[in-house]
């Protein structure tokens, strides 16, 4: 409760709350009682605003000073987030409790009083709970110091930290690519296998973040500074490292960097047989976890490697597969993988870790493939990992992808069910997070599903298809500039990306707009098998129909988006796959809600659920999906309603007053 003058201060009827900065952040109601905010960086941004004095202060300060050393995009994001769930916390006491704009945020200082006279005292510590970090901490000395001084608040020039340097406060470490020294790189497969092992068996220890594979994976060969690597992946400490193999004989060479120096702080050599490799990897994960102890001034929990197989030749080939599943892209890349796959679970059909892989292989086949039996690819990932799930019920990547399956199959409400148990059992698997968010974008639950995309990106922040997909979100939220951004980020980090496109057409950037769309045409056109009768599209072929792809969805021009509808009129009529995310993933972005409704309605498959995360937002004329009036029967068929009943209805969407 508050002091009996400060309880009286909350009488006044047009305050509505107090604040207190000195000792700890408090926040009060008008009758005394405390209002509890748990979140960390929502009381800093509270705190923030309280000593600003009512004058706004931008966004971008304020991302600078509570997310250091995250992409610009990312900070913007984690700070609506931070506000959505803020207002929620404050709505009890009125609107208009925050003055809110693209560029600023400033406290409405009638509505909440603040002790900021008890904050001039030298002798009186202030914010002592809020260990943000370096540049937070000179941020609120160099305001202490202005309002001691009579200053007003325009006059503070914020302390921010350059975006290349490493936050001091961030306790992480990212495995990169170990090297072989060989110049075939005949056993760099092995080598990434024993780096995957081990971010694996470092991202069970409590405590630790660990960086992505794919992110970490992105360093290989890099002519970085360490210092600018861990930065960018906002990690404390690098591991170096080099793999030797000849015949039997395995020795590994580890190295542990601080990532502000670029220092060795620590190294070993560990030496072994292939038939122990799983007690090499435990031992050098162990190694690991200790040098990560004492550098980080903690104690961590020793990891624990298990066996994954009992077949070396079964584990040689699964990383082979693996290595070839990561590529993604090439002519025959994820065929040879399945082989490959394949014949390692039929050497140890006990090898779970193999059968949740094929079934990541299938997917992956049934999404790029041209010409891949959709329904047959989604049966045969659900039954390889069934399978997995049979012999290990840990492994959360399995219920993400069986999540899919049920997806395809309009059993909505079970995808998502599966999704959140996978989030359980693997809360610190990007991939998992990134999927359970994919699937809430699908159903319109946007500001639920971009918690899960932003925390995929804070573990893994340099996997373009995480970008791709909160582009989507960015847009449906209605943050245009964030949605290019993130789209942006996926481009440049080798993923093409249809979404530049569409975001750049939503900020009215019509021409570059165009032109980012058409170059997606190479990478997506193999997926896109030629209409019947027809053979694969020579490049004059391909340049002209994307010529008339990219005008339709991104020149703003009405002719140019109904001369492109009628071209997926035609592609339907005469495609084998009439439910191809060719046909209906522009349609979503032309706002084609017929066309959607006869492909989606007739048949999911794992190709074309991608398309349903773009139809949230409120932007022309990816908005006339929604808007239809037949759009609330489509979700009802394709069993979306029935998901809405259990885990909210979208933002959007007013609640039908009849139902099917």
């Amino acid at each position: 409760m508050l002091p009996d003058h400060q309880e009286q201060a909350l009488n006044d009827t047009a305050i509505r709350a107090r604040a207190t900065l000195a000792g700890a952040f408090r926040l009060y109601q008008p009758d005394g009682r405390e209002i509890l905010i748990s979140s960390r960086r929502a009381r800093a941004l509270l705190a923030i605003l309280c000593l600003s004095g009512g004058e706004p202060v931008e966004r971008d300060t304020i991302r600078k000073l509570l997310w250091p050393g995250r992409y610009p995009a990312q900070g913007q994001a984690s700070l609506r987030q931070c506000l959505l769930n803020l207002g929620r916390l404050l709505a009890p006491l009125g609107p208009d409790i925050l003055v809110i704009t693209r560029s600023s945020l400033a406290l409405r200082t009638e509505a909440i009083t603040v002790d900021l006279q008890e904050v001039t005292a030298p002798d009186r510590p202030i914010l002592a709970e809020l260990d943000l970090g370096e540049p937070f901490f000179q941020w609120v000395a160099a305001r202490r110091l202005e309002l001691a001084r009579g200053s007003q608040p325009s006059e503070v020039t914020p302390i921010v930290p350059l975006e290349t340097k490493p936050p001091a406060n961030r306790r992480g470490v990212a495995i990169l690519p170990f090297s072989t020294g060989s110049a075939a790189g005949d056993n760099e497969y092995f080598a990434d296998g024993m780096v995957d092992e081990l971010i694996t068996a470092l991202n069970g220890v409590p405590g630790l973040q660990v960086a992505g594979r794919t992110s970490s994976f992105h360093y290989r060969s890099s002519a970085l500074a360490p210092g600018q690597i861990a930065a960018q992946l906002g990690v404390s400490h690098l591991v170096e490292g080099s793999v030797q193999r000849q015949g039997e004989q395995v020795r590994i060479h580890v190295h542990l960097i601080d990532g502000a120096t670029g220092f060795e702080l620590w190294g070993n050599r560990f030496d072994g047989v292939l038939d122990n490799i799983f007690d090499l990897q435990e031992a050098v994960a162990r190694g690991v976890t200790e040098a990560l102890s004492g550098a980080l001034g903690m104690a961590l929990q020793p990891p624990v490697v298990g066996n994954l197989t009992h077949s070396k030749e079964a584990y040689d080939l699964y990383l082979q597969g693996r290595a070839l599943n990561a590529r993604l892209f090439g002519d025959g890349v994820l065929t040879r993988a399945a082989e490959l796959i394949e014949q390692a679970v039929t050497l140890d059909p006990g090898f779970a870790e193999a059968w949740v892989l094929l079934g990541d292989v299938h997917q992956r086949m049934g999404i790029y493939l041209a010409g891949t039996d959709q329904t047959e690819a989604s049966a045969k990932m659900a039954d390889c990992v069934r399978k997995a799930m049979a012999i290990k019920p840990n492994l959360g990547q399995a219920y993400g992808l069986l999540a899919l399956h049920e997806f395809t199959r309009n059993n909505i409400v079970g995808s998502l069910d599966l999704a959140f148990e996978a989030i359980e059992v693997e809360p610190n698997n990007p991939a998992v997070a990134v999927r359970i968010g994919g699937l809430l974008l699908f159903c319109g639950l946007t500001q639920q599903g971009m918690q899960f995309l932003d925390r995929a990106i804070d573990q893994d922040p340099v996997d373009g298809r995480h970008y791709m997909v909160r582009s989507a979100g960015q847009l449906n939220l209605g943050d245009v500039d964030a949605a290019i951004a993130d789209a942006q980020r996926c481009v440049d980090l080798g993923f093409p990306s249809v979404w530049l496109g569409v975001a750049l057409t939503a900020a009215g950037e019509h021409e570059r707009a165009v032109e980012a769309y058409q170059q997606t045409r190479y990478a997506i056109a193999n997926s896109i098998p030629p209409p019947r009768g027809t053979g694969p599209m020579p490049p004059a072929m391909i340049d002209a129909y994307w010529d008339v792809a990219a005008r339709g969805v991104c020149s703003g021009k009405p002719e140019e988006r109904e001369a492109y509808c009628r071209t997926l009129d035609f592609l339907h009529l005469s495609m084998l796959d009439k439910e191809h995310q060719a046909i209906t993933l522009p349609a979503v972005f032309m706002g084609y809600a017929d066309m959607l409704f006869k492909t989606i309605g007739t048949r999911i498959t794992l190709q074309n659920l991608a398309c349903l995360m773009s139809i949230w937002t409120e932007i022309e004329p990816m908005c006339r999906i929604w808007q239809h009036p037949e759009f609330i029967p489509f979700a009802q068929r394709i069993g979306m309603a029935e998901a809405w009943d259990k885990y909210g209805w979208p933002d959007l969407l007013p609640r039908p007053t009849n139902r099917l």
